[in-house]
């Protein structure tokens, strides 16, 4: 794997999204890489927890907007929706899976988050979803798994204000488990691993199955367009000012059109 690292620890699995001088940013390898990956682990039976996290300082600062893509149909961009597999890719898996943010956890990543069974954050850890403000909806499963974590006001108040939320705002919240000072995350982290580890896998893994079917059956019907709806503001002008004025460092100004 180019973009990920990975590490094992007796039945403990450290992943590691591993572009730091991009800050960690998705583009399409990585995407690939981790649903790959996530599907790969239905057959490791020594691993009972797996931790998510970046390499450097930041968990990942979201879909990399720098990628450079060929020119592709209409039709090529709807069918090639690397985000969402990568993100489903997650709830599948059968392990208790962690998610240890450090630093930046933006966009896609925060869906990643949002898409673990537990989410443990350094007390600098800085998590947002930008999308709006790129003149697009969120995206790839992220609304119904911040929803059932924050309550529909506060998924609405971090999706529409396209504002970034502090760690101690996001425990409070209960989008956080644990916030931990940035030195200790990793230590703490590895404390958690360690507990759901030492419990029978068996049990552990079907209870989590249980409970995912029990919350997420239903997603995929009922969001099942909303990536016909990112390629819908993608033809937008206000998402094209969206992009202009974010390189340009300015405030844009959108026409609703």
């Amino acid at each position: 794997m180019k973009h990920l690292k990975v590490k094992k620890e007796g039945h403990i699995c450290w992943v590691y999204l591993n572009r730091p001088n991009s800050l960690n940013a998705l583009n399409t390898e990585i995407l690939r890489e981790l649903t790959e990956f996530n599907a790969s682990l239905r057959y490791d039976l020594e691993s009972r927890v797996v931790i998510y996290t970046g390499t450097g300082d930041n968990f990942s600062s979201g879909a990399d907007l720098k990628e450079k893509r060929e020119s592709v149909t209409r039709l090529e961009a709807w069918r090639n929706n690397f985000g969402k597999p990568a993100i489903w890719s997650f709830l599948e898996v059968d392990q208790i899976t962690i998610a240890a943010i450090n630093g930046y956890c933006l966009g896609g990543a925060a869906c990643i988050a949002s898409a673990c069974d537990f989410r443990i954050a350094s007390e600098t850890a800085i998590l947002g979803y930008p999308e709006i403000n790129l003149g697009i909806n969120l995206n790839w499963l992220g609304l119904p798994l911040a929803v059932r974590l924050i309550g529909p006001a506060k998924a609405k108040k971090i999706v529409i204000s396209g504002e970034n939320e502090n760690a101690s705002t996001l425990l409070s919240w209960g989008f956080y488990d644990e916030v931990h000072a940035k030195d200790k995350l990793m230590e703490a982290a590895n404390k958690m691993a360690n507990l759901y580890a030492s419990k029978p896998p068996i049990a552990a893994q079907m209870i989590k199955r249980s409970v995912n079917e029990l919350t997420y059956s239903g997603d995929d019907a009922i969001m099942h367009m909303d990536y016909d709806q990112t390629l819908l503001t993608h033809e937008t002008k206000d998402r094209k000012e969206a992009i202009k004025s974010f390189f340009e460092k300015r405030d844009p100004d959108y026409k609703g059109d």
